[in-house]
C-alpha cells in the first residue's frame, strides 16, 4: 500500500500535473495540501473520471486538504478536535482531513505556517501542534496504523535545510516549532523518511526565487509519520523529486510511504 503526500499549491493550477502524477505513480492514496479550493469547486469530476475516489476539506483562495484514493474512504473527520477532544468549532482555516483506508488511519495535514514570529500566527501554529498532538494521542489508543501523513511547516534538524543561517529567524526554523514535533516521536510516531535514510539531505521544497530547484537549496518540511502499528509494516519510503522539474510544477514534491498491507 503506498501513501502519498503532495501540497499541490493550488489544485486548478496543477490538475495537470495531478492527474498525470497520478497516473504515473498510482499511489493507493494521494493526501493533498493547500488545495485552494471550497470543496463544491474541488476538480472532483476529472479526479473521479480517471477511477479515483475524493474526499476534501476546502477554503476559499487558502489552504484546504483532500484524500485521494484507490479505495473506499470510511469513517471521514474533517478538522481538528478542541484539547478537550470536544468538535472543533472556532477553527475557519481548513488544515486537517482524516479517513480509514484499507484498515489504516490516515490524515491530511496543512499545518501553519506561523510567520512571521514571534507573534500571532506563531502563537496560532503552536496552539495547532498542541490539537495535532492530542489527536495523534487518541488514534494511538486505537491500536490501528495510524500515517499522520502531511506539510507540517517545521525544518526537523540542521540537515533539513540547506543553509540554516538562512532560515534561522524562520517560523519553521525555531526550537518551539521542532519541539513540538519531536513530541510525536515521544508518543511513539517514526519519521518515515528518516527510517529509510537515516542522515543527508532529503529535501521536499524549493522555492521558486532564486533558482532554488536548480541549485538544489531545498527543505525537508513534509513528513509521514508513522504509529508503531504501521511502522512495523513499512517496506520503504521515498522523496520522488520528479514532478517539482516539470512545467508549472508545485513549490513541493510528493513524498510517499509503502507498507506491507
Amino acid at each position: 500500500m503506498k501513501i502519498a503526500t503532495f501540497n499541490i499549491n493550488g489544485v486548478k493550477a496543477r490538475l495537470p500535473r495531478l492527474l498525470e502524477w497520478l497516473d504515473e505513480f498510482q499511489p493507493d492514496v494521494a493526501c493533498l495540501q493547500e488545495i485552494k479550493s471550497v470543496d463544491e469547486n474541488f476538480p472532483r469530476l476529472e479526479i473521479e473520471a480517471a477511477g479515483w475516489k475524493v474526499e476534501t476539506h476546502g477554503q476559499k483562495s487558502f489552504n484546504g486538504v483532500a484524500l485521494i484514493s484507490k479505495h473506499e474512504i470510511a469513517d471521514i473527520r474533517r478538522g481538528l478536535p478542541a484539547l478537550d477532544g470536544s468538535e472543533e468549532t472556532e477553527d475557519e482555516q481548513a488544515r486537517y482531513i482524516e479517513a480509514t483506508i484499507k484498515g489504516v488511519r490516515i490524515a491530511s495535514i496543512y499545518l501553519p505556517n506561523g510567520n512571521p514570529q514571534p507573534g500571532p500566527k506563531f502563537d496560532y501554529k503552536l496552539a495547532w501542534m498542541d490539537r495535532l498532538i492530542k489527536q495523534a494521542e487518541r488514534l494511538l489508543a486505537t491500536e490501528m496504523p495510524v500515517v499522520l501523513a502531511g506539510d507540517y511547516n517545521v525544518i526537523p534538524e540542521d540537515v533539513d535545510c540547506y543553509s540554516p543561517s538562512a532560515w534561522v529567524d524562520d517560523a519553521l526554523f525555531q526550537p518551539e516549532s521542532r519541539a513540538k514535533l519531536r513530541t510525536l516521536t515521544y508518543l511513539g510516531y517514526l519519521d518515515a523518511i528518516r527510517q529509510i535514510k537515516p542522515a543527508g539531505p532529503a529535501f521536499t521544497f524549493w522555492d521558486y526565487q532564486a533558482g532554488a530547484w536548480q541549485k538544489d537549496n531545498g527543505i525537508r518540511i513534509d513528513h509521514l509519520m508513522l504509529s508503531p502499528q504501521a511502522a512495523d509494516l513499512l517496506k520503504d519510503a521515498q522523496v520522488d523529486r520528479k514532478p517539482r522539474g516539470k512545467e508549472k510544477a508545485s513549490d513541493h514534491t510528493p513524498v510517499w510511504v509503502e507498507l506491507d498491507i
